[in-house]
């Protein structure tokens, strides 16, 4: 079990635990657009351009982390993210 911790939590270029990181660009977009969508709370075409923005971040950042991600944790959570926004879409 340690050993699979291990390879789901260990960053393979540094050999630290990564759980979390400083949230880059594209996740920086996805929060700033989702406080709008909050305290805002724009109408009309406002609101579909704000909400497009929020999810493009969102869907920017997820497959980033599909593809780029340090560890298999990271990856996985980017996964989790894109298939969430499918079903989302979808419903």
């Amino acid at each position: 079990m340690v050993r699979l911790l291990d390879w789901f939590f260990r960053d393979s270029r540094t050999g630290r635990i990564v759980i979390g990181q400083f949230p880059n660009a594209p996740l920086w977009v996805f929060v700033a657009a989702a406080a709008v969508e909050w305290l805002v709370q724009p109408a009309g075409v406002a609101a579909t351009l704000v909400h497009i923005v929020k999810v493009g971040g969102l869907l920017v950042w997820a497959g980033d982390e599909v593809l780029r991600g340090v560890n298999t944790w990271r990856r996985c959570l980017g996964a989790g993210v894109l298939i969430y926004l499918a079903v989302s879409a979808v419903a």
